[in-house]
């Protein structure tokens, strides 16, 4: 429910902006999506860096944003915890409430339903 009802708020809202949006806002998007494709690093570490930064930076969607790519790379719950760990290492304990609600939604993701 909280990976359905995200998506499909982003996307709706994503669509409204991009009908009125001037060609900043445009190239500004593109940008943020073009700076994740393959390059010198892949997409799945470009990724968990992403999601690394969202959570020190303390913005859920953008880490809801990220839990779903680095699912959609591979990344597994391992490798996610470690993630979890870099974040909180460097953002301080501000980030355990981020941290909490990342855990609930990787989960989901997963189909945990514990």
């Amino acid at each position: 429910m909280l990976v359905e009802e995200f998506n499909a708020y982003r996307e709706k809202m994503n669509e409204r902006i991009m009908d009125t949006a001037n060609v900043n806002i445009k190239r500004f998007f593109a940008l943020d999506t073009t700076s994740y494709a393959e390059g010198a690093l892949d997409v799945k570490t470009k990724e968990m860096l992403g999601l690394v930064a969202s959570m020190v930076l303390r913005c859920d969607d953008c880490i809801k944003y990220h839990l779903g790519k680095c699912h959609e790379a591979g990344v597994n719950s391992a490798e996610m915890n470690e993630i979890f760990m870099i974040a909180n290492l460097v953002g301080g304990s501000i980030v355990i409430p981020h941290y909490r609600r990342a855990v609930e939604y990787w989960d989901e993701l997963n189909g945990y339903q514990g």
